[in-house]
């Protein structure tokens, strides 16, 4: 039989049928009703990001750079909240644990790849605030149509390109009789731990993909905003200067919400052993939801002509 061969030479990879799905392990009690406020997120953030979509889409005076960014961010919220909450509301509320194996290789695959492309995006946006405050000038010049396609082409195939291996990489391997994964959704440092071989090249492509993506990101970000700060300061209107400021601090506080979470998150599965297990759960849960919770409010209530353009839809004044 072809079977016992494969076996012997290391080329068959066993898996179970699917994973268990705890949840919030320690909250079990709580699970019904910490969905409500779960699901008022996820319900949130689908509605503000289909409004910022359509917003842009419908108004030709918005597709300028920063709004087709910020269309790229919105689609990214979408795909990325849209991967990981409807499971975990069927987990929290019917108790449906159990996710089938190649379902939750999918997760795997979305949830990293769409947070790479996210990361992307916010270089990008950065990208461009530089240039509108360093260079307002040349700013349409620089940033063409054609040029924002293309940095969002390159940032969605980064994120495609780089996170493929991991899915590969795991469904070539031998996993436990153990298929409990302790959180609500398939991680792939969580699914990681259920395999039974060594998994020292995964654990270093996995290191490697967070230090070239979101390293690189981070990285090009704080240069920009470096740069952005130098010019600033050295406007000679304080008007002008609390201006340009105000054009970063949106961009600045969606940052902060994806990356703190997100590193800590990412930190915690390696090297936090001494951290309680509820406090990165919710962490992880935090860094999944909430950024595409925030960021079209965020950017809603900051950006003057997207907001007026929601007001005068919903007070019936659209041409």
């Amino acid at each position: 039989s072809i079977l016992p061969l494969m076996l012997a030479s290391g080329n068959w990879s066993s898996h179970p049928m699917s994973f268990i799905l705890l949840g919030i392990p320690g909250l079990e009690s709580s699970h019904f009703w910490i969905a409500f406020p779960f699901c008022v997120m996820y319900v949130v953030a689908v509605a503000g990001n289909i409004i910022i979509l359509h917003v842009i889409r419908t108004d030709h005076t918005l597709h300028q750079p920063m709004y087709l960014f910020l269309a790229m961010l919105a689609l990214t919220d979408l795909v990325l909240s849209s991967s990981t909450q409807p499971k975990m509301l069927a987990i929290l509320w019917f108790h449906a644990h159990e996710i089938e194996y190649h379902a939750c290789l999918i997760q795997v695959f979305f949830i990293h790849a769409f947070s790479s492309v996210e990361s992307g995006v916010l270089m990008a946006m950065a990208l461009d605030r530089y240039v509108a405050i360093c260079f307002p000038l040349r700013h349409s010049s620089i940033l063409t149509t054609s040029v924002v396609i293309k940095l969002g082409s390159v940032v969605m195939v980064r994120g495609l390109l780089w996170v493929s291996p991991f899915c590969f990489m795991i469904s070539r391997m031998p996993f436990c009789p153990n298929k409990v994964i302790p959180q609500s959704y398939c991680e792939h440092m969580a699914v990681l731990k259920l395999v039974c071989a060594d998994t020292r090249v995964n654990r270093g492509y996995g290191l490697f993909v967070a230090f070239s993506v979101v390293g690189f990101d981070i990285i090009v970000i704080g240069i920009s905003y470096v740069m952005i700060l130098r010019a600033v300061l050295q406007l000679p209107s304080g008007e002008a200067r609390l201006k340009a400021f105000g054009t970063c601090a949106s961009h600045i506080c969606v940052i902060l919400a994806l990356y703190v979470p997100a590193l800590f998150t990412f930190l915690t599965h390696r090297f936090g052993h001494q951290v309680p297990h509820l406090v990165h759960i919710i962490f992880a849960n935090v860094y999944l939801l909430v950024p595409p919770m925030l960021n079209p409010i965020i950017y809603g209530v900051r950006t003057k002509q997207i907001r007026d353009r929601v007001v005068r839809g919903c007070c019936g004044k659209e041409p």
